[in-house]
């Protein structure tokens, strides 16, 4: 199938002055096709150039008005261009077919490009923006209502792109593996942020490359990349960490223990029911409901934005105090998690606890607490509102007991040796 040319054409044309003896240069191209318009339209683009000696063809009429008066066209050379009189009014001829030159090929090249060649323009045009900027815009756009820990992650991962850059410039067209590759190797040894001393983690480092390869799945997507360039690489191997847990000898003991009282009730809340210290912050009494004659929390999660009904026990509904109106905060005035930890790490020591206790610690122990008391994995999965039954997977490992119960579930009857 033939291909339509819109067939513009690019003129140089006169304007009489309304005041003087004098003509105005332009060119003009026609028909041009708008996509904002019906009709063909009628483009001028005037030259800042006059002239006042243009040559007439009186032997070519152009037209003859109601009075009888006869205007001809202009006198043209064989390459079209105006002829004058005037050496001066001369060269301004020249330079407006030069410009009507360049005109016409730039119509004619749009009207000659293929959708493929548009696509090359497009995709040349996106290979010259900057990656960095790209990535702080996808943090803003895609993540303006997520967790704070992953807004966080998001923006330590921009911080330290543009301190790997020395800049705040990555291009798209240099993004290839061998770079991939050495952002992979500086993110093992990068520094921590918030003024601490050393390198992050293995186990944040893994963290980090995980956003870094998401921002290149989507910077694919989006078309930026013409190919998936960060399912090419692997990422950084976490390191398998320690889940300290309490007891509920532990757990009872620090019940007995003085301590701020609404730090207590939030703490030990989260003992008994998984939540997050964010969803605990921001737990409204309105969440709270009676159900098949107990207690349901019926919340939308602050990491995931899954909605989520969780049974709650007698013991945790007491926690929460005495109820209030529905849009109060159960736990209002709980500290932030920078601070929080303090009184916790206090509170554990004057029990007598030496572990090293954090506050996200009582969320470990129920999921410890629920497997070791014969709850099934994928029970306590939702419980805790993992998207994954392989999160909740770590906390099995720490279950000595149901280990060794395991040991005694296949029974032989062998001979005596």
């Amino acid at each position: 199938m033939k291909k339509a040319l819109a067939n513009t054409r690019v003129s140089v044309k006169l304007r009489k002055s309304e005041y003087r003896e004098e003509w105005y240069l332009y060119v003009e191209a026609y028909p041009v096709f708008q996509a904002d318009k019906p009709t063909p339209q009628r483009v001028r683009e005037y030259l800042s150039r006059t002239i006042t000696t243009p040559i007439w063809d009186k032997s070519r009429n152009a037209r003859t008005d109601k009075d009888g008066k006869t205007t001809y066209k202009l006198k043209r050379d064989l390459n079209g261009i105006i002829q004058c009189k005037s050496q001066l009014d001369q060269e301004s001829c020249i330079y407006a077919d030069k410009v009507r030159s360049l005109r016409q090929k730039e119509y004619d090249n749009a009207s000659l490009y293929s959708e493929t060649d548009a696509e090359q323009a497009e995709q040349l045009e996106r290979s010259r923006c900057n990656f960095i900027d790209y990535f702080d815009h996808v943090q803003r756009l895609r993540h303006a209502h997520s967790s704070d820990s992953i807004i966080i992650n998001w923006k330590r991962v921009h911080e330290l792109l543009k301190i790997f850059a020395k800049g705040d410039t990555i291009l798209f067209s240099q993004i290839d593996l061998k770079l991939i590759e050495s952002f992979r190797m500086f993110l093992l040894n990068a520094p921590q942020g918030g003024g601490k001393k050393g390198v992050i983690s293995q186990n944040t480092a893994s963290t980090y490359f995980s956003i870094f390869k998401a921002a290149l799945k989507q910077a694919f997507i989006d078309g930026y990349l013409t190919v998936d360039i960060g399912a090419k690489i692997k990422g950084i191997q976490g390191q398998e960490s320690r889940r300290e847990y309490l007891t509920i000898e532990e757990l009872n003991r620090l019940a007995q223990t003085p301590c701020d009282p609404l730090l207590k009730r939030a703490a030990l809340f989260s003992a008994l029911t998984g939540l997050r210290h964010c969803d605990i912050q921001k737990l409204k009494w309105s969440e709270i409901e009676v159900f098949n004659g107990g207690y349901r929390l019926n919340f939308t999660q602050q990491k995931t934005k899954g909605v989520e009904y969780m049974p709650i026990s007698e013991q945790a509904f007491q926690l929460c105090g005495e109820r209030k109106d529905g849009e109060q905060l159960v736990f209002g005035g709980l500290p932030d998690p920078s601070w929080i930890n303090r009184p916790i790490k206090k509170w554990v020591a004057e029990a007598g606890i030496t572990k090293h206790i954090t506050y996200h610690c009582f969320r470990h122990s129920y999921a410890t607490l629920q497997l070791a008391g014969g709850t099934d994995i994928y029970t306590v999965s939702k419980m805790l509102g993992h998207t994954n039954v392989r999160t909740t997977q770590v906390y099995a490992k720490v279950v000595d007991a149901k280990k060794e119960e395991a040991t005694k579930t296949i029974k032989l009857d062998l001979p005596y040796y």
